[in-house]
């Protein structure tokens, strides 16, 4: 199973697309995430991968009026992330129809939180992120550094109850220069549960490389919205037996 995800990232109401998450940087801002959303789908998307960026990193909640009309008016699997810091936010979303909820942060800060949720909702629902630099997860927008390492807490967290792993390079992530495919194969390898890949994809030879790692899927942002591929191209590289 391997699964395309275009990725909706949204700051200010407005769907962007950051270079390395640095506020300020934007590449790509469309005054239109509703618009966005229907043009995945109407291409074939049948997941997207929502992220509030001003809940990831300001902690304001300015997007969720937008992630709710996403939800109810596409007919379309979604995870969504940013900003998600109480089992209170991760419910209200999951009990509003998302399939997935990432939790970041509050994940590395409160483990039990994952277990919790597990328990309640379905491990399938609880997708933690582990954005990575050098090696070592980053909390708080990618602006705090821990010092556990990718597998470490990868395996911790699949051991929690978590479903599956969002896995972004942050080496890689926004800069359009491809990909470093070691750091998803040797976290794919260690686990049991899917690992998910972001950070880097500016071409479809990238995503063929991810593909080959064991990762279930990959998250694309900018490279969808600068034009170097289409969705269409990108998901005849999808393999959606199983389900994720």
């Amino acid at each position: 199973m391997f699964r395309i995800i275009p990725a909706i990232d949204l700051k200010n109401r407005k769907c962007v697309s950051l270079v390395q998450g640095i506020p300020g940087t934007e590449r790509v801002s469309l005054d239109d995430p509703l618009g966005v959303a229907a043009r995945w789908v109407n291409e074939g998307a049948g997941i997207l991968h929502l992220i509030d960026l001003d809940g990831a990193i300001e902690g304001k909640r300015l997007n969720s009026a937008i992630i709710r009309s996403i939800i109810e008016n596409f007919n379309v699997e979604t995870q969504v992330g940013g900003g998600i810091r109480s089992k209170e936010d991760a419910a209200a979303l999951l009990n509003l129809g998302v399939e997935r909820v990432i939790l970041g942060t509050a994940a590395v800060n409160n483990p039990s939180l994952v277990n919790e949720l597990s328990n309640e909702f379905g491990s399938e629902r609880i997708m933690v992120a582990l954005d990575s630099k050098n090696g070592m997860v980053t909390t708080h927008g990618w602006t705090k550094h821990s010092m556990f390492s990718t597998v470490e807490l990868g395996k911790k967290f699949q051991e929690s109850g978590a479903g599956s792993i969002l896995f972004t390079d942050i080496n890689t992530e926004g800069l359009l220069k491809g990909v470093n495919p070691k750091p998803t194969k040797e976290l794919a390898h260690a686990l049991d549960i899917p690992v998910i890949a972001s950070g880097g994809i500016t071409t479809l030879s990238d995503i063929e490389l991810i593909k080959k790692t064991g990762a279930s899927g990959i998250v694309v942002g900018a490279a969808l919205y600068v034009g170097n591929f289409t969705l269409q191209e990108a998901l005849k590289l999808e393999d959606v037996k199983g389900g994720m």
